[in-house]
């Protein structure tokens, strides 16, 4: 039987990497590292998603365009909503017949074509990415959808930065539906923002997707602490609804 003996400065290594593999530090490292190959995936994807609707769908045709990202993810990756989820988007928008529309995260533009087409003639939306490709291909896929820059704004920002500035967009007008669809962790800050710049409607719909992600515990655990200020209405594969009781 062989016996492994380890000397002081070897064990010391050992201590001190343990430590380190341990340390929040690392944490942070591989959340970044994590994060910065999402974005690479994300970018494939809107780039191979936005290739394939142009290339397939009838330009000018808001239903072959939605038709075709519904072909394209049936069997490739997407971080549009789906057919599915589509239609439980499309079930809110025609109820509730919004004039200002704000939604953050932009991705390939297919929720922001679905509410485009349900909307009333007087109706905007407002629809908000932070990333530059993503944001230009997703204006594009909109236009290609047979909409035209009056009808809406896409604006390459962050959540926050968007918010602070959407007086300027909105004028006295305030929001009366908002789909949420960009990072969950960002999700209460960014309600919270909309609450104080007194930009929601006295009866707005919040919608939230990937609400049963942690990431938006923090939200959850917010406004069903509040039922006086909000209720929670459906919800369907984690895209869910909720309304706001705002005091005019």
């Amino acid at each position: 039987m062989s016996l492994l003996v380890f000397s002081v400065p070897l064990l010391s290594a050992v201590v001190l990497m343990t430590a380190v593999f341990r340390s929040p530090l690392l944490a942070l490292c591989r959340q970044l590292y994590s994060g910065t190959l999402r974005r690479s995936h994300r970018k494939v994807c809107v780039s191979s998603t936005h290739a394939y609707v142009f290339s397939n769908c009838t330009h000018g045709q808001a239903q072959s365009v939605l038709l075709t990202f519904d072909l394209y993810s049936s069997t490739h990756a997407s971080f549009n909503i789906g057919p599915q989820k589509g239609e439980f988007l499309d079930e809110i928008v025609k109820r509730e017949a919004p004039r200002r529309v704000l939604e953050l995260g932009t991705h390939c533009g297919y929720a922001s074509v679905r509410i485009l087409r349900l909307l009333p003639p007087s109706g905007e939306l407002l629809t908000v990415e932070l990333d530059p490709l993503t944001a230009e291909r997703g204006e594009e896929i909109i236009l290609v959808s047979g909409f035209k820059h009056q009808q809406f704004q896409v604006l390459t920002c962050s959540s926050a930065e968007a918010i602070s500035s959407l007086h300027s967009h909105t004028g006295n007008d305030r929001l009366d539906l908002v789909l949420m669809d960009h990072d969950p962790e960002l999700y209460l800050q960014d309600l919270l923002a909309l609450q104080r710049g007194n930009l929601l409607s006295t009866s707005c719909v919040v919608l939230i997707n990937r609400a049963l992600t942690p990431g938006a515990r923090d939200l959850l655990e917010y406004v069903t602490a509040r039922p006086q200020s909000f209720s929670v209405g459906r919800q369907l594969d984690g895209l869910m609804e909720i309304r706001c009781h705002t005091a005019a």
